[in-house]
């Protein structure tokens, strides 16, 4: 059993706060990282830092908020919160695993071992073509996660306020 409450509270809707601030601004990070160089060289670890901390948050959260429904009247609409809830992880996880391998690919190592490997113009191309799919799919779950944590929020506010009226 994982972490339910805080204080006495239900620690789900304490630990979604940080999840809702946490996956956009991963977004915003992986993107800056990923369109834009100089910010890039900036922001050096942080993006797969900030992903790291969202994705460990996105498990504890879901967990206290399986925690909660269980201990809550049974509703559809909860159950349709939780559904979604559940499909952030597997954003987090692509955010994450998107935001590292893009910096790995640009750390000065990576690119001083690629430096001395390109004399291959095979290899060059095929190195290319490799960063530009995963600057795609890194914009992709960027955005992807952005529009899940939206989608969620939006079914726990109808969850929690259609309940009451």
């Amino acid at each position: 059993m994982g972490l339910t409450t805080i204080g006495g509270l239900p620690a789900h809707p304490l630990l979604v706060h940080f999840v809702v601030v946490l996956v956009p601004l991963s977004a915003v990070l992986v993107l800056c990282s990923v369109l834009w160089p100089s910010a890039r060289r900036r922001l050096g670890i942080f993006p797969p830092a900030i992903a790291l901390v969202t994705l460990i948050l996105v498990p504890i959260t879901t967990d206290a908020g399986e925690w909660l429904e269980h201990n809550s009247p049974h509703s559809e609409l909860i159950e349709i919160h939780a559904e979604l809830g559940d499909q952030l992880l597997i954003w987090s996880i692509a955010v994450f695993v998107f935001a590292a391998t893009w910096w790995v690919l640009h750390t000065n190592r990576f690119t001083e071992w690629r430096s001395a490997r390109t004399s291959l113009s095979d290899s060059s191309t095929l190195l290319r073509v490799v960063t530009v799919a995963i600057a795609a799919m890194a914009i992709v779950a960027a955005v992807g996660s952005t529009v899940q944590v939206y989608r969620i929020g939006e079914s726990g506010a109808k969850a929690v306020w259609q309940e009451q009226s």
